[in-house]
């Protein structure tokens, strides 16, 4: 049988290089949660990226997804779920579904994913890359993720993938249950860093680029 191909690169490529992406850019750099290992092994980062990029779904860095958008370094996604603390029966909120890659890989860890993105061409894109592998449990949202999803709350976890100005915004940190994680990339006067929050408890983990968290302007 032909393998498929997407672009110039076969399935069973892909499949190669998601092997060594596991192996050489999250196992060596210390990402160590065998679920969120196993996730990154067999999400397939391709199927959420523009055909023109996927050929590079699995070099060590960000890729443009359009809308002045991006999806995240393997390492970073892998390390913001492992954050996370998932056991498998949390309800998490995605900040920031971007091309549903982050999403898709934090469903494989927990029992459900409530995700949001601003722009509307990504939300279409990412549902259908969701839809077409099945991934039921990703219950994705168009709109402002910066005010959360209420009617869902409390969450077990939150990730952010957009930087904030000095501190999570508030409304998810109100629908964070008590002991739950919250992660977000935070810009503070000496630069950005991906910070764990958990009830008054702050940890600083890595400096960090993201591109900016955006509200859309309040209706009159």
């Amino acid at each position: 049988m032909i393998p498929r191909r997407s672009g110039t690169t076969s399935t069973d490529e892909f499949a190669r290089r998601r092997e060594r992406m596991v192996d050489r850019q999250l196992r060596r750099r210390g990402i160590g949660d065998e679920c969120v290992l196993r996730a990154m092994a067999e999400v397939p980062r391709e199927a959420f990226l523009p055909e023109e990029v996927r050929d590079d779904a699995y070099r060590d860095g960000a890729l443009p997804i359009g809308e002045g958008q991006t999806m995240s370094q393997p390492w970073i996604v892998a390390c913001m779920t492992e954050l996370a603390e998932l056991t498998g029966n949390e309800r998490l909120l995605e900040v920031g579904t971007g091309s549903g890659y982050g999403a898709a890989v934090a469903s494989r860890c927990c029992r459900e994913v409530v995700t949001i993105e601003i722009h509307e061409p990504l939300v279409r894109r990412a549902a259908a890359a969701l839809a077409a592998l099945g991934y039921d449990n990703v219950e994705l949202r168009a709109g402002d993720g910066s005010r959360g999803a209420p009617d869902r709350a409390p969450f077990d976890a939150i990730l952010v993938t957009a930087v904030a100005e000095s501190e999570p915004p508030p409304p998810l940190r109100a629908q964070l249950r008590p002991g739950g994680v919250l992660v977000c990339p935070v810009r503070g006067p000496d630069g950005e860093y991906l910070m764990r929050f958990r009830d008054d408890r702050r940890e600083r983990v890595v400096p960090v680029r993201f591109v900016p968290l955006v509200s859309p302007p309040e209706q009159p």
